[in-house]
C-alpha cells in the first residue's frame, strides 16, 4: 500500500480506501472478514456515506479494537432513521444521526466531520441557518471531531464553501466520464474540475474520491461513454493522477473485493493505461496534459506528466510544485525535441513545444 500525507492535518492516508454504499451486502461474518483483511492490507480510511445503516455495526464489530489505526470521514447529514442511507438539513435529525452512528461504530471520536452532500447554494445556506456547521465547530473545540471535511458533486459550490468555511478534506466525484462531462454528476465544465483540483493541491486540500466508476457505468461497455469498458484499476490510476487526491474509495463487502483492490499495485503499468479516455475528449479539454504518461518512454528519461503537473500547479499558484519541479533529476530544459512524446499523445498535446514552455516559466521564477 502507498500512503500518502494530509497537508492540513498531517494524517498519513491509503491511496485506496473503503466506501460503505453496499458494505451491508456482505452480511455480518463476509463484511467483517473484508474489513479486517482490508485493514491487514494497510487500508486505512473508511468513508461512511453507507447505504444501508446495518452498515455501521459491521464497522463496530470488525474494526473497535483496531480504531487508532484507521480513519473515519462521518456524514454531517446523512440520516438512517429509516434503516437505509437518507439525507437531511435538520440540525435535531442530522445530530441524532450522528449520535446513533458513533454509538454503532464503538467509538467517541470522529476523524473527518463532513459537510455532508452540499450540491447546492441553496443547500450551504439552509446547513448553516439550521445551526449544522455550528455543530461540527463546536464538536471540534470538544475534540470530537478532529477535522472538518466537504462532501459535493458541483464545482461551483465546492468553491463558494471553500471561500466561506476552513475545509480540511474534500470528497468529489471523481472519474474521466465526470471529467469530460458525461454522466449523472458530470457538473461542472472540464476546466472547472481542474480548478478544484488544482485549489485543493495549493491550499493542502486533500481529496477523497466518491463514485471513482461513475456508478459501475466505466466498468461495462455498453454504458460506457468511451465505447469501451475500462477496469477498476484504470479508474483508480485516473484518479490518483488528478493534483489533490490522497485516497479513492470503491465500495466493497466481501474479501474476494478487497483483495481484487488490493491487487492494483501488482498491476503492469499497461494495465494501469487509461488513454482510451482520449476518444472522447471535448473540444476544450484536447491539447492538454492529463498526466497519464502514455508518452513514456521518454528517450531522454523525463517524465513528462509529473512535469506537466507541476508547471499547471505552480500557474495557479502552488509554490511547493515550484520546489519540488526543481528538485526533479530530469526537467523540462534536458528535453531533446525528438518527438517521440508528441507521436504517442492521445490527448494530441504538443509536449515538446510545451517543454520550452514550462522551462522558460520555471526559469523566470526567482
Amino acid at each position: 500500500m502507498n500512503y500518502r500525507i494530509n497537508k492540513r492535518t498531517g494524517d498519513r492516508i491509503s491511496e485506496i480506501g473503503i466506501g460503505s454504499a453496499y458494505m451491508y451486502a456482505g452480511g455480518m461474518d463476509g463484511a467483517v472478514k473484508a474489513l479486517r483483511r482490508a485493514v491487514e492490507g494497510g487500508i486505512n480510511y473508511f468513508d461512511l456515506a453507507a447505504g444501508d445503516g446495518s452498515s455501521f455495526p459491521i464497522y463496530g464489530e470488525a474494526l473497535h479494537d483496531l480504531r487508532d489505526r484507521i480513519f473515519y470521514q462521518i456524514h454531517f447529514g446523512a440520516d438512517y432513521s429509516a434503516g437505509t442511507y437518507g439525507w437531511s438539513l435538520e440540525g435535531d435529525v442530522v445530530k441524532r444521526s450522528v449520535e446513533w452512528q458513533l454509538k454503532n461504530l464503538r467509538t467517541d471520536y470522529i476523524d473527518y466531520g463532513f459537510i455532508h452532500c452540499q450540491d447546492e447554494i441553496s443547500d450551504w445556506e439552509t446547513y448553516r441557518e439550521n445551526g449544522i456547521l455550528d455543530m461540527i465547530l463546536k464538536l471540534k473545540k470538544m475534540g470530537v471531531v478532529h477535522h472538518i471535511g466537504l462532501s459535493s458533486h458541483t464545482p461551483g459550490v465546492i468553491q463558494r464553501i471553500m471561500d466561506d468555511a476552513e475545509i480540511d478534506m474534500l470528497m468529489f466525484s471523481v472519474n474521466p466520464a465526470y471529467d469530460y462531462g458525461h454522466g449523472e454528476y458530470a457538473n461542472g465544465s472540464t476546466d472547472e474540475r481542474a480548478e478544484v483540483y488544482k485549489r485543493c493541491e495549493k491550499e493542502g486540500v486533500g481529496i477523497s474520491v466518491m463514485k471513482p466508476f461513475s456508478g459501475g457505468q466505466l466498468l461495462d461497455a455498453e454504458q460506457s461513454p468511451f465505447g469501451k469498458a475500462l477496469t477498476q484499476y484504470q479508474c483508480i490510476k485516473y484518479a490518483l493522477d488528478r493534483p489533490g487526491i490522497l485516497t479513492v474509495l470503491p465500495g466493497a463487502s466481501n474479501i474476494e473485493e478487497v483483495e481484487h483492490l488490493l491487487a492494483y499495485y501488482d498491476q503492469p503499468e499497461e494495465a494501469l493505461d487509461y488513454s482510451v479516455i482520449s476518444s472522447l475528449t471535448p473540444k476544450e479539454a484536447s491539447g492538454k496534459c492529463v498526466y497519464c504518461n502514455h508518452c513514456k518512454p521518454c528517450p531522454a528519461g523525463l517524465d513528462i506528466g509529473l512535469i506537466n503537473k507541476y508547471y499547471d500547479l505552480a500557474k495557479a499558484g502552488d509554490a511547493l510544485a515550484v520546489e519540488h519541479y526543481r528538485t526533479l533529476e530530469k526537467n523540462a530544459s534536458d528535453c531533446i525535441s525528438c518527438g517521440h512524446c508528441d507521436s504517442r499523445c492521445p490527448f494530441h498535446v504538443n509536449q515538446s513545444a510545451r517543454m520550452q514552455e514550462i522551462s522558460a516559466y520555471m526559469e523566470s521564477i526567482k
